[in-house]
């Protein structure tokens, strides 16, 4: 399952979100979104999680949870329109 992870602080690299994502399931990846023009996160990151059950978890456990100092918002990757 696709999951995306937003309101993340400017300061979180990939490494410590997949980290912290990890403590719930397998994570096969974690991509965070990187503006082209001023190199820097734009806040919000995709992560890919094979277990179904363990992405739920996941989003249900960490969906509103505090990650430096800011409140995530963890739900399911809608496909682009």
């Amino acid at each position: 399952m696709n999951i995306y992870i937003g309101n993340l602080n400017y300061r979180v690299r990939e490494a410590d979100l997949k980290h912290v994502l990890e403590e719930y399931g397998t994570v096969e990846s974690v991509k965070l979104i990187i503006d082209r023009e001023t190199n820097r996160s734009k806040g919000f990151a995709f992560a890919e999680v094979p277990d179904e059950n363990e992405a739920r978890n996941l989003i249900a456990e960490l969906n509103g949870a505090e990650y430096e100092g800011r409140q995530m918002v963890v739900k399911e990757a809608m496909p682009r329109r």
